[in-house]
């Protein structure tokens, strides 16, 4: 097994189906010498890394493996259905699904500052995942989804996604079976593992969820809104052929509401702001052309479709000087 914190210079690059199935074979072996009988706690966040990780590990060590998903009530529309469909009916895996929208939501009622929304995210998650981990019994191993910009950028703890912070009693031994792997490499071994392309070519999605995109204090028929207008967005762009093509675009909607005219009646409801960015490195970032008569097409099925919104703006500033995400 392979140690430290560095990418070997030998390591082949995985850039073909033969050495993605070459990786999973070796990792196979490598898993079950590590593990053993041994049982592995993975927080399951349905992300690309946690995800290859966990196929990976059922398939080495089967139901040794608890997956744990979170659901912080801040993920896209269909996202935690995904997670249970792949993993426990497709994959049989053994996973704890724990829905605490209500917790997470009550902690983040009234909070408006971006970084204390973070804080109050990332922590409840901890304490929730803490929770989950101390029911069960004979865990000797935390599986994380560390990949290698993690590492090189910001050290060998992803917190964002996993499990960093946890108590002196859950400090147990690492397994990071893709963590000299670069994205794209990460990407192919789940193609090879069977991960369904929605799930494994996912685009960017931030720790913190849609709470970054419910800009200001959260409200739960905002937050509906936005995961609504998101849905409606990703729908019309796998339809139109950019699914593949445009490396970010989701929307937001803003602490703040403008006059419209429904029914024939004034309307004082909130704007939906899309935004649709390519870029090589996330350092800077270029704005998608999207063909006008798409963008009123998706503004005519957003206003009517989604509750409390009555206008659409698309967000036209390039990285810099705006970043990707509003929050």
């Amino acid at each position: 097994m392979i140690t430290g914190n560095v990418r070997p210079a030998n390591m082949e690059r995985i850039t073909t189906p033969e050495l993605a199935k070459k990786f999973i074979d070796e990792q196979i072996v490598a898993l079950r010498e590590q593990i053993g009988d041994g049982k592995v706690l993975l927080a399951l966040s349905g992300g690309v890394d946690s995800s290859v990780v966990a196929a990976l590990l059922i398939k080495a060590v089967g139901k040794q493996l608890v997956s744990v998903h979170v659901n912080h009530g801040l993920l896209r529309k269909g996202e935690p259905e995904q997670v249970i469909r792949v993993f426990r009916d497709e994959m049989n895996a053994n996973l704890v699904y724990v829905d605490a929208t209500d917790r997470f939501l009550d902690k983040l009622a009234g909070v408006s500052d971006p970084e204390q929304k973070r804080k109050i995210i990332g922590g409840e998650f901890i304490r929730v995942f803490e929770e989950e981990a101390r029911k069960l019994q004979g865990v000797k191993f935390l599986a994380q989804g560390t990949i290698y910009p993690d590492i090189v950028e910001s050290g060998p703890v992803k917190s964002h996604h996993n499990v960093g912070g946890l108590p002196e009693d859950l400090k147990f031994e690492l397994v990071e079976p893709i963590k000299f792997l670069f994205k794209d490499e990460v990407r192919m071994v789940g193609h090879e593992l069977g991960l369904p392309d929605a799930m494994n070519y996912r685009q960017p999605f931030p720790g913190p969820g849609l709470g970054v995109r419910c800009t200001g204090a959260i409200t739960r028929d905002r937050l509906e809104a936005v995961r609504e207008s998101d849905a409606i967005l990703r729908e019309e762009f796998a339809k139109n052929g950019l699914e593949g093509k445009v490396w970010q675009y989701f929307t937001l909607i803003p602490d703040f509401k403008s006059t419209g005219v429904k029914n024939n009646q004034r309307a004082w409801e909130w704007p939906v702001i899309i935004r649709a960015v390519n870029t090589r490195d996330a350092m800077t970032a270029t704005v998608e052309n999207i063909p006008f008569e798409l963008l009123q097409h998706i503004t005519n099925r957003i206003v009517n479709e989604v509750p409390g919104v009555n206008r659409v703006l698309y967000d036209l500033t390039p990285k810099p000087t705006g970043t990707i995400e509003w929050e």
